[in-house]
């Protein structure tokens, strides 16, 4: 597999520059960022959430962190919870099982961001398969989650 079509589409439709980093097949976002030698903080991470009326949102963190669901429900005044994998493989279907783009318009989804990302120079995002990264500047990435409601809902959870 390769970087998601839908994903590719979407970044170049609204001109958000990218570069793809190769990596060693990895099994989820921090094996990513060792296998890339990239800071675990740096890669961004998606996490399928959705509420009482079965709408999904996204949550994107970094890949070295845990959501807190409690912040985010607190803060969107909601009822989210984790949606099961198999329903996210369903969602993703042009994607490899764990290896969810953070690009939530690409899939006519709601996004939540932690603000953490947003001090990054650069942000690494799982591109669809388990070998390739895509690198954002803070700019693209700032594009890319105008539209997002930017809170703190993640702590660290790998020292």
């Amino acid at each position: 597999m390769s970087i998601s079509a839908r994903v590719s589409s979407y970044l170049v439709q609204n001109n958000i520059p990218y570069q793809v980093y190769p990596h060693f097949h990895s099994v989820n976002s921090i094996s990513s960022a060792i296998s890339a030698n990239i800071p675990l903080d740096h890669i961004a991470k998606a996490v399928i959430l959705k509420d009482h009326q079965d709408r999904y949102m996204m949550a994107v963190l970094p890949g070295n962190n845990k959501i807190n669901l409690s912040v985010i429900n607190d803060e969107l005044m909601g009822s989210y919870q984790l949606v099961e994998e198999d329903e996210v493989y369903k969602l993703f279907n042009d994607c490899e099982h764990g290896a969810v783009p953070p690009i939530a318009q690409a899939y006519n989804m709601g996004m939540v961001c932690d603000k953490s990302l947003d001090e990054l120079e650069d942000v690494y995002l799982e591109a669809g398969d388990h070998e390739r990264l895509i690198c954002i500047n803070k700019d693209s990435f700032e594009k890319l989650t105008a539209n997002a409601k930017h809170i703190r809902f993640s702590q660290l959870m790998i020292h």
